[in-house]
């Protein structure tokens, strides 16, 4: 159903959104839950025949199925896309997604580490092992620069301007943005490129790769979720963190100390701000546990 629509679609998706593999792969499954409905209903419908109440029994069809708002909601996202490359491909001439609910979400707070444990962490490497001083400086950039798991590990040399107190990151879709990074961060750095990395030999294709493994070759993100999962369980932190809880720490820890959300979407590099707003409700609940902490009225 749909084939050449879904085709095309596939390609304003790589070529003029400049998404990666694994979005476009997400957006065609939206698609195909789609198609598979109609199937299921023995529907066989053109695209310029679909109207909202078509898209209001799909959306009780997949709650049906047992899919979470959070879920229902991303699928939603992929079709609204999906119909907007037709509008604008004059494949239909009205779009039947524009009065479609989404579910109401409820946004949950992420969780993040106070400083003090983020420093507990990080004193538990042992720097007396090879890759000790490689893994404070992950942390310590990880921290640092709040970067994405994926950013941290096809984070390149080129891309580091110390004097500038920058480094240039390769986001979602490709987009690239500068982000500060912090002399902690760049001093530990230093370090593991003057004393480690340039005593290993480094795999073809990998030599501008900066944090790299025992063969030489660029870690993978479950390398750094389990790097974290160890120093965590050493640590004593009864918290289950991964890589993006220090990117929330990280977030959290600016908006506490009075940092302006858009600096703070830029350095996250969040397409809408509506994203980092989230980091506002952290802040607030920071400011009421200071409040029951300090006030004498909340005292008992």
């Amino acid at each position: 159903m749909w084939a050449a629509e879904k085709k095309g679609f596939k390609a304003w998706l790589q070529l003029e959104k400049s998404l990666s593999d694994h979005s476009v792969e997400a957006y065609g499954r939206d698609i195909e839950k789609l198609t598979q409905f109609f199937s299921s209903e023995q529907k066989e419908t053109t695209l310029e025949n679909i109207q909202l109440k078509d898209l209001q029994s799909f959306l009780k069809w997949i709650g049906a199925l047992g899919m979470t708002a959070s879920s229902q909601s991303r699928i939603i996202s992929g079709i609204r896309s999906f119909f907007k490359y037709c509008m604008q491909e004059r494949l239909i001439k009205q779009d039947p997604t524009l009065l479609m609910e989404t579910p109401k979400l409820r946004r949950t707070l992420p969780d993040f580490l106070s400083v003090e444990e983020i420093n507990r962490i990080i004193e538990t490497i042992d720097l007396s092992k090879p890759e000790g001083e490689r893994n404070r400086a992950i942390l310590e950039t990880m921290y640092s620069s709040g970067l994405r798991v994926s950013e941290l590990v096809n984070l390149r040399i080129s891309s580091l301007y110390p004097d500038l107190g920058f480094i240039k990151v390769i986001g979602k879709g490709d987009k690239e943005r500068l982000v500060p990074i912090g002399n902690t961060a760049l001093k530990f750095i230093a370090i593991y490129q003057t004393q480690i990395r340039v005593h290993g030999s480094v795999k073809k294709g990998f030599e501008d790769i900066l944090f790299l493994n025992r063969r030489g070759a660029k870690l993978t993100r479950q390398m750094i979720f389990i790097l974290l999962k160890n120093l965590v369980r050493e640590s004593g932190i009864q918290k289950t963190v991964s890589p993006h809880t220090f990117r929330h720490s990280f977030a959290t820890h600016l908006v506490e100390g009075g940092a302006d959300l858009r600096a703070v979407q830029e350095m996250l590099g969040h397409e809408s701000i509506t994203t980092t707003e989230i980091y506002t409700h952290l802040d607030r609940a920071f400011l009421r546990e200071t409040l029951q902490k300090y006030h004498p009225a909340f005292q008992v």
